[in-house]
């Protein structure tokens, strides 16, 4: 027992990783997608995960994150964002006496791409690939609950932030939007002409004056995002939706 009534404990041994949580939008499909690895080692050899990797020495969190997915996926911009971090005792069988004996943190990092803008490396050997959302095998570690974690910080990004158009097109029409955020939220998440009209209230939307006719509608005016009328609202409490 210390000095101070506490009794002393043996500090943790810890090893550090980092997981990826990476959404896409396939907006011709409706479908919200993320990047799942089939893992090469034991634990949980074969079994789908979260694109991951152990902390080298002298490597920054973030320059982890990166590197493990600039061996997986193709893609010109992409801007992660620290999730969170998951440590609790046993997450990872490693953790176990008879193995290794030391805990696994893992510290997520979180990220939304356009489907179309992104290529999966073919040296993984189909072993990278693009699972719906709505459709996921049973994921190794505690990465349906990173994902799930992930898949929030995605709805309420989207709820106070304008991060739906670094995802879409430069141009695009209002129905677009929608479907956009439809494929994220559920088809049920407001009403077309109420979103519409929150969306141009804000006036943060150039209008092109350019039209243009997709399926049997009628023609729709193409906008672009104006972040410079976004830019005094940067630090205001909004709603998107």
């Amino acid at each position: 027992m210390s000095q101070n009534g506490i009794t002393s404990a043996k500090l943790a041994d810890f090893k550090v990783g980092v997981d990826n949580v990476i959404f896409s939008v396939d907006t011709e499909a409706n479908r919200l997608l993320v990047l799942l690895v089939k893992r090469e080692n034991e634990p949980f050899l074969d079994g789908w995960a979260l694109p991951g990797t152990l902390v080298r020495d002298g490597e920054s969190l973030e320059q982890a994150a990166y590197r493990v997915l600039a061996a997986k996926i193709e893609v010109e911009h992409l801007y992660l964002e620290q999730l969170y971090t998951f440590g609790s005792p046993g997450r990872d069988p490693r953790e176990a006496p008879e193995s290794f004996g030391v805990r696994y943190l893992s510290v997520s990092y979180f990220a939304l791409l356009r489907y179309a803008d992104t290529k999966l490396i073919e040296i993984t050997n189909n072993r990278t690939t693009w699972y719906p959302l709505k459709q996921l095998p049973d994921l190794a570690f505690d990465h349906r609950e990173i994902l799930e974690y992930g898949y929030q910080r995605l709805r309420n990004k989207l709820e106070y932030s304008p991060i739906a158009f670094d995802v879409l097109p430069e141009t695009f029409t209002l129905n677009e939007v929608y479907q956009f955020y439809s494929t994220v939220l559920g088809e049920n998440f407001a009403d077309y002409s109420n979103f519409r009209a929150r969306l141009l209230k804000m006036k943060i939307l150039e209008d092109t004056g350019v039209k243009v006719t997709r399926g049997a509608g009628r023609p729709a005016s193409l906008y672009r995002f104006d972040a410079q009328a976004f830019a005094p609202l940067k630090d205001k409490p909004l709603v998107f939706i």
